[in-house]
């Protein structure tokens, strides 16, 4: 089996908490004593000294040290080093061409596939885990020379998952219309719509949902279905476009 262990979190901050508030005792479960520092990447927002402010106040409070990689001479060999990577929520597009610039594709996934440090992603930084960016909710405001991600698992992930609101006016496409159009192209994998306070966490070859609120599948061909915190969603992690 797969030595990989992700937590991959729909998102930072949920309503009425703070930064990575929702998810800290799933963090702290999840790094566990054996991890002293966390390798931070910050490439999805702009002002990355600021977010690495924020991230590390939030890790030296669980207990962590946190190098964040914008500050590394060689970002490559700061990966080498990591004993765990945390990549944070932003633009995905941004942070995708980035990930590409920096050489940090190959260097991910061995650390994460091959020697088994644990990956924690929120927002864009679960979308860039997953096989492609293809479903992210973002604009593209930059051009990645690829949407191929990491691939750290076999499908793919909508963070921010939204349910149509029966009372708004609005006439634009709801999320699910948007999903349904991606998987109208030939061999589109699964995507995991996350609602916002739900996470997934992959150990090997077992997945299950974690957090307080529920997530949509989407299969190619098939009706969309619901599913609770509990669920065990290891299927998803057996490769095969249908």
């Amino acid at each position: 089996g797969s030595p990989r262990r992700l937590l991959l979190v729909s998102n930072s901050t949920l309503h009425g908490g703070g930064y990575l508030g929702h998810c800290q005792q799933h963090i702290q479960s999840f790094l566990g004593q054996k991890v002293k520092r966390v390798l931070f990447i910050p490439y999805a927002l702009h002002d990355r000294d600021a977010y690495a402010r924020t991230a590390r106040e939030k890790f030296e409070s669980l207990g962590y040290g946190l190098d964040s990689i914008h500050e590394s001479c060689d970002p490559v060999e700061a990966v080498r080093k990591s004993e765990a990577i945390f990549i944070g929520g932003g633009n995905t597009f941004r942070l995708l061409k980035a990930l590409y610039d920096n050489s940090l594709i190959h260097e991910i996934r061995k650390r994460v596939l091959e020697d088994g440090i644990p990956y924690m992603g929120s927002s864009a930084g679960t979308n860039v885990a997953t096989i492609s960016i293809n479903t992210t909710n973002d604009m593209p405001i930059v051009y990645p020379p690829s949407l191929q991600a990491l691939g750290l698992v076999p499908f793919n992930i909508n963070p921010h998952y939204l349910d149509p609101d029966v009372k708004s006016t609005h006439m634009g496409e709801t999320r699910e219309e948007r999903i349904r159009q991606y998987h109208e192209e030939p061999k589109t994998p699964p995507v995991l719509g996350l609602r916002e306070g739900a996470m997934l966490l992959v150990e090997g070859d077992k997945a299950t949902l974690q957090g307080v609120t529920g997530a949509r599948l989407f299969l190619r061909g098939k009706k969309p279905t619901e599913h609770e915190p509990g669920t065990d969603f290891s299927f998803l992690l057996i490769d095969s476009n249908p």
